[in-house]
Parts: C-alpha cells; sequence; structure tokens
C-alpha cells in the first residue's frame, strides 16, 4: 500500500514544447555605465536563431546577468525573423552586404562545397539552412556589424520568380539551365557554375 501510495504521490512530468528555432550565442560583452555612485556593470547578447529551413533571424539584449541577457536577445531575434530565398541549399547569386564598416560577401557554390565562413557569418547561414556558400568579411569584425551585413547581404537576394516578375518575362528567359555533368539530374543556372580548369591536350607523337 505504501508503494502505491509513493507512485501516487509522485508528479508527473512536463512535456517539453520543441524547440521551433535553433539558437546560437554570437558575442557576450561586458558594458559599464559611470554614474555619480560609481560603475554599473551589465551584459549585452547577440543571439542568432533559425529552423535551418529558410527562415532566420537575430537580436540583442542587455540584462545584469547573462543568461537574462541572452533570454532578452532570443525574444528581440523572434520580432526579427526574416525569410531568406533557396536554391539547391545555396544562394541564387552572388551578393555584397554593408552596414556601417562591416561588409559580407556571399557567393554560391556547388553541392559538397560545405559552409566556407567564419563566426557570425557562419552562425547567420547555418541557421538560415544553407549547405553550401562561399563568403568573404570585407570590413569590420565587429560581430553585430558583421551580422547586419550579413542580413543586408540576403535582403537584397532575388529569385528566378522575382527578377521575371520585374522583367515580364518568364523563369526560362531568364536562367538557361544545363546540367554540370551527365551523371548529375539537377540543373544549376549558369551564375551558381564555377569555372573548372581546362585539361591541356596531350600531344601523341
Amino acid at each position: 500500500m505504501a508503494e502505491q501510495d509513493r507512485k501516487r504521490r509522485r508528479p508527473r512530468r512536463q512535456k517539453r514544447e520543441p524547440k521551433l528555432y535553433e539558437e546560437r550565442v554570437v558575442n557576450i560583452n561586458r558594458v559599464t555605465k559611470v554614474v555619480k555612485g560609481g560603475r554599473r556593470f551589465r551584459f549585452s547578447a547577440l543571439v542568432v536563431i533559425g529552423d535551418k529551413n529558410g527562415k532566420v533571424g537575430f537580436g540583442t539584449g542587455k540584462a545584469q546577468e547573462v543568461p537574462d541577457a541572452i533570454k532578452k536577445a532570443i525574444e528581440d531575434a523572434k520580432r526579427n525573423l526574416v525569410k531568406v530565398p533557396m536554391y539547391n541549399k545555396t544562394i541564387p547569386h552572388e551578393v555584397t552586404g554593408k552596414y556601417g564598416a562591416g561588409e559580407v560577401f556571399l557567393k554560391p557554390a556547388v553541392g559538397g562545397t560545405g559552409v566556407i565562413a567564419g563566426g557570425p557569418v557562419r552562425a547567420v547561414i547555418e541557421l538560415a539552412g544553407y549547405e553550401d556558400i562561399l563568403s568573404k568579411s570585407l570590413g569590420s569584425n565587429t560581430p553585430i556589424n558583421v551580422v547586419r551585413a550579413t542580413f543586408d547581404a540576403i535582403a537584397n537576394l532575388r529569385t528566378a520568380e522575382q527578377v521575371a516578375r520585374t522583367r515580364g518575362l518568364t523563369t526560362e528567359e531568364i536562367l538557361h539551365y544545363w546540367p554540370i555533368n551527365s551523371k548529375s539530374n539537377w540543373f544549376v543556372a549558369p551564375s551558381l557554375v564555377l569555372p573548372t580548369k581546362r585539361k591541356r591536350p596531350s600531344h601523341s607523337v
């Protein structure tokens, strides 16, 4: 009887709700405010969130403790979610984003290349869902400027359908598709094909 009473008294564990977005802390910085009585220390957090399926956002938060700053940054990021265009797990075309002194260059890559990026750019690219992309940070290395420049680059991406609609043409007229090789079943736009080294012709004697 006693064992049965213990089992009844045990509180049921609440099921955790699955997370819709993956979170990644990019930077945590300690900020100081000088007041009449001395200095006040707080923490600022920069967080990027995304579902790895075309939705990504970033946010900042300040608090006296690091966990509280991260929570505020996550809530801010959820309010700033954007949907990004995707083409075969890469971007449709080359693009450069700028914000302040930060400048980020993004270039599409063929399948199997992976994410060639570092620091804040990698966090944004991976959480957006891109798997094959080349990038280069050309300006300031400040994390918030790099993140904002990356989002500026993503915001300037345009799909073939958008360009065709603007020009009054069809998608086939905008893009001329052809396979990378005879063994592959998928096609890429001309801007996505990277130059390959040509083999020198062998001169037979």
